[in-house]
């Protein structure tokens, strides 16, 4: 793997995770919102290689390198119903008076929100780390 995919796999998942901890704080804010219903990132890995291809490939003469990192499929709902409350004035309550409250879990939410951030700043490491690797490739180049 050359730096430039250190930077791209470090951007890919500043990008992802970032999008993440914003998921989640959009839940968390709409803890008491009526009829909210909670929203679920999709996030799947980019082809990579495992250690046993690398070194076959390295043994045929050539290094096939394909890029790890991760991607931002879009977003699901939460099927999980809220619980059903009697308010028959409410103006989102259905023909027998009852609302729906939001299904977000708040422990949940903030337990991925933390999870989250802490892959963004390890995205933020990997860039910030091939930021020195190339420095001191330049450096021994003088």
């Amino acid at each position: 793997m050359g730096i430039m995919n250190a930077f791209q796999i470090g951007t890919q998942g500043l990008s992802v995770h970032g999008k993440r901890v914003e998921i989640a704080a959009k839940n968390i804010a709409n803890i008491d919102t009526p009829n909210y219903t909670r929203k679920i990132p999709l996030l799947s890995a980019n082809q990579d290689q495992s250690f046993a291809s690398v070194l076959s490939s390295v043994g045929n003469g050539y290094l096939n390198s394909t890029i790890g990192g991760v991607n931002f499929d879009g977003i699901i709902e939460d099927p999980t119903p809220g619980a059903k409350i009697f308010k028959p004035g409410h103006p989102d309550a259905d023909s027998d008076g009852y609302i729906r409250t939001s299904n977000t879990n708040p422990m949940v939410d903030i337990a991925d929100a933390t999870i989250a951030q802490r892959a963004y700043e390890a995205s933020l490491g990997v860039i910030s780390i091939s930021k020195a690797m190339a420095t001191s490739a330049l450096e021994i180049g003088r």
